[in-house]
């Protein structure tokens, strides 16, 4: 009994420790240890060699040391220092300091920022410590001046935060071409900019696109903003807002200059083409009715005879010669057409082989023949905009933007509204200008000489119109 007891007991015993050993094997997963949440904190300053805001400081080095090892590869584009120095510091990193050796003789009595802007991060995360200002007195106190404003670029009514903020110590014109500021300031994202620790007094205000660091006005298609009246920095300065232009484009000369009127043509090479060849903006013969019809030749024309030309309706019947007429660009290599479109009709533009050449000589090798049709009306949206509350005694126009160019611009009427019944599909940007004289463009500011002028104006009411063919796309808007 004792032995049938005994072996019942033992089947029992390793019955369970068989179940264990598969319950084990099915139930322990092994999970590696968790590392814990991602770090998101930016390097902190243990220690500064002079202690910050230092007065009678008269060191040539400062020893900055942080918590954590930091990435120094930005410091010396993000790093600005006020007042501005002749000779810039030089700054490095290594592991967890950042040493400033000063080039430059601090003034008397004067009171220095360093602002490293987005210089300073970690190295594993790369988080940054935004902003992050040393200061030091070279005399008895610390200046307090402070002053806040904004820099819009005038023509798009957008931010440039390459555009730095400058505070001059005299209203000479020649300041911004010939002397550094004494002090700067970088915009953000925003347009927004901060002056810190400024000694207070009467300043100019000016702001500029700084190119190569000279943190002067450079060029007339540089990116510049003037303020009209100084600015007093005390307690209390109210914000001031600026607005940024560039008096003339950007051009970039040409490595092969233009030929002289009295050098005589040269002559074709052998085997070069001696044909003149020509192209027109009908997108497989569909052409829009809101474009201008241009005919573009590979060279510019010396003679070019219009009333060879025809252009005929769909049955090749000559067009009235008083209903269009046609202009040349100053390069003599773009004709325009110009005529009052219909939708949805088809047209003929016979151009015979004699009616142009260039300076070579070179013409049509025939008579050719450019057929296209207008589009038709479901082609295209009809646009309504209505902005409630605009001054119209600023003259405002409407402007629609794809990729920061203008492609149609529209006078408001009396009842603030502009409607077109023909208008082409696709995104648009919304911006209105205040056309100040009236010409119908956007004109830059003047800063030079005695009757100086603000930029007109620019602001943005809507991002993305999504206007859609054969569709009423309505939209109504406050400013």
């Amino acid at each position: 009994m004792k032995t049938q007891t005994g072996v019942c007991f033992l089947a029992a015993l390793c019955s369970l420790l068989i179940f264990g050993v598969f319950c084990f094997q099915g139930c322990a997963n092994i999970v590696p240890p968790n590392g814990g949440p991602k770090d998101t904190i930016p390097p902190r300053l243990v220690s500064a060699l002079p202690v910050d805001s230092v007065k009678h400081f008269a060191e040539k080095k400062i020893i900055l040391t942080f918590n954590e090892y930091v990435d120094g590869k930005d410091l010396r584009t993000e790093l600005v220092v006020n007042p501005v120095p002749k000779v810039d510091p030089i700054v490095d990193a290594k592991l967890k300091v950042i040493t400033i050796r000063i080039k430059d003789t601090p003034q008397a009595n004067t009171t220095y920022s360093l602002n490293f802007g987005k210089g300073i991060k970690d190295v594993n995360e790369g988080n940054v410590l935004k902003n992050f200002i040393y200061v030091f007195s070279t005399g008895d106190v610390i200046d307090k001046g402070d002053f806040t404003g904004n820099v819009i670029v005038a023509n798009t009514g957008k931010a440039d935060s390459t555009i730095i903020a400058m505070l001059h110590v005299t209203d000479s014109d020649s300041a911004v071409i010939k002397n550094k500021p004494r002090y700067i300031a970088k915009s953000d994202t925003t347009g927004r900019f901060h002056f810190q620790f400024v000694k207070p007094g009467k300043y100019w205000l000016y702001a500029l696109k700084d190119e190569g660091g000279s943190r002067k006005y450079l060029s007339k298609s540089q990116l510049f903003a003037f303020a009209d009246s100084p600015v007093v920095i005390g307690s209390g300065t109210p914000p001031v807002t600026l607005y940024a232009y560039a008096e003339t484009a950007e051009t970039k000369s040409s490595s092969s200059g233009s030929s002289s009127s009295n050098t005589p043509p040269k002559k074709p090479k052998k085997n070069q083409d001696t044909r003149l060849q020509v192209t027109y903006n009908a997108n497989n013969g569909s052409f829009d009715v809101l474009d201008t019809f241009r005919l573009t030749f590979s060279s510019g024309l010396k003679v070019f005879d219009s009333t060879q030309i025809r252009f005929t309706d769909e049955n090749f019947k000559d067009l009235p010669l008083n209903q269009y007429r046609y202009v040349r660009d100053t390069t003599d290599k773009i004709f325009t057409l110009l005529y009052n479109w219909p939708t949805a009709t088809k047209f003929h533009l016979i151009l015979p082989r004699t009616f142009g050449q260039d300076s070579l000589g070179r013409k049509l090798i025939k008579d050719d023949t450019l057929s296209f049709t207008t589009k038709k009306d479901i082609d295209y949206g009809e646009v309504q905009v209505r902005v409630m509350n605009l001054d119209l005694s600023r003259h405002p126009v409407l402007l629609f933007v794809q990729n920061d160019k203008i492609k149609y611009s529209y006078t408001f009427n009396n009842r603030r509204t502009v409607r077109k019944i023909l208008f082409p599909p696709g995104e648009y940007e919304l911006r209105i200008l205040f056309d100040t004289n009236r010409n119908g463009v956007w004109d830059p500011g003047k800063f030079f000489g005695k009757d100086k002028k603000q930029p007109e104006k620019v602001v943005t009411i809507r991002k993305k119109m999504n206007v859609k063919a054969n569709w009423d796309n309505d939209w109504d808007t406050n400013l």
